[in-house]
């Protein structure tokens, strides 16, 4: 895409009530985007250009750090120095800095420390295989990292799990496996069920094709972002959308991860992860940005009080993004609840029907 296109690409934005195709679902359960509309010519933009300026890291975490393991390098954001750890996984095709205002949001509301790591091939990390991303694969990254920054604490650390998309079904198994050397007191799923993931495979390809291959500047893709509705929340798309790129030249960029190799590892991130998830023993949250993600598995299993739900209105697939004061109030409250945290704001926990969470 030409520079001039960028400027004058203006899609429009999706509605609440927009009904459901077959790539609705592709969207916004596995790839953590918006599909990008037909091109077009409506007007120049009117954004200002000093809202596109990319945001920094430290602006949001405490500290940015590089974890060598073998011969992986795993970029890793952290934030806060006490109280329980947030597992932090993000979507195919973002980084930890997707997390980075609703980190902010949440250590605002209660004590926490937050670990949001760039998974393999994502963001800042390197790995010497960055196509295989495998569930076995990730699942060991995963482990190994928390390892890593918490090898004098094993075993003595509490830690809930939270995953968003691709990340949400990698949270999953983490805590199905019970791979983790410490006290999982929570797992949290945003926006993906199986159902829905698997009925979007078949589109994939398609969508990233969509896309458009290469952008002039940091502004430029931060303006597709936003426009695109890959996210709705201005802060967001300029901490994490860079993330998602990588240079080519001085004045072209690309995505960061061609997810098109991916695909062999599509299906088993998803595969039975509806009845992995209700096998989870720690107290479990589903937050979903529609209920038309349910399938039949999660909804009986609702009903029976199996797990907390909560619906976030007016946002996207990337419910941290669009709305991270939101869902933070959410998963702080549920923390709360089930005692594992500590609120800063004199917060009422029994936000939920009061019955059995599992």
């Amino acid at each position: 895409m030409s520079e001039m296109e960028e400027e004058d690409f203006v899609p429009p934005l999706p509605t609440q009530h927009e009904p459901t195709t077959s790539a609705k679902p592709l969207l916004q359960s596995v790839l953590s985007r918006n599909l990008p509309p037909k091109h077009g010519n409506p007007g120049k933009s009117t954004m200002a250009t000093n809202t596109l300026t990319p945001l920094l890291w430290n602006q949001f975490f405490d500290e940015k750090r590089e974890l060598h393991i073998g011969e992986d390098v795993f970029t890793v954001y952290l934030k806060g120095s006490r109280g329980p750890i947030f597992y932090l996984l993000h979507g195919g095709g973002y980084s930890g800095l997707t997390w980075a205002c609703f980190a902010k949001s949440l250590c605002d509301q209660i004590e926490c420390r937050i670990v949001a790591p760039d998974l393999r091939g994502h963001g800042a990390s390197h790995s010497e295989d960055e196509e295989d991303l495998s569930v076995s694969r990730q699942v060991r990254d995963i482990a190994d990292i928390f390892d890593k920054l918490f090898e004098k604490d094993q075993g003595d650390v509490s830690v809930c799990v939270i995953g968003h998309s691709m990340g949400g079904a990698l949270a999953v198994h983490v805590v199905h496996e019970k791979v983790l050397k410490a006290n999982v007191v929570g797992l949290i799923v945003i926006d993906v069920v199986e159902g829905t993931a698997m009925e979007s495979l078949s589109g994939m390809v398609h969508f990233l094709n969509s896309r458009p291959p290469t952008f002039s500047s940091y502004e430029n893709a931060i303006k597709f972002c936003l426009k695109s509705a890959m996210t709705r929340n201005s802060t967001a798309a300029r901490i994490s959308m860079p993330s998602q790129l990588r240079e080519i030249t001085e004045n072209q960029l690309t995505w960061r991860i061609d997810l098109a190799k991916t695909e062999p590892h599509w299906r088993g991130w998803f595969e039975g992860l509806s009845s992995k998830f209700l096998d989870c023993s720690p107290p479990k949250l589903l937050a979903l940005a529609g209920v038309d993600r349910f399938d039949r598995d999660l909804t009986i299993a609702q009903m029976q009080g199996k797990f907390q739900t909560c619906l976030l209105p007016k946002v996207g697939h990337c419910v941290q993004e669009d709305s991270p004061e939101n869902l933070a109030d959410e998963i702080a409250r549920f923390a709360v609840r089930f005692r594992f945290a500590t609120s800063k704001v004199g917060m009422v926990p029994s936000v939920f029907p009061e019955r059995r969470p599992f």
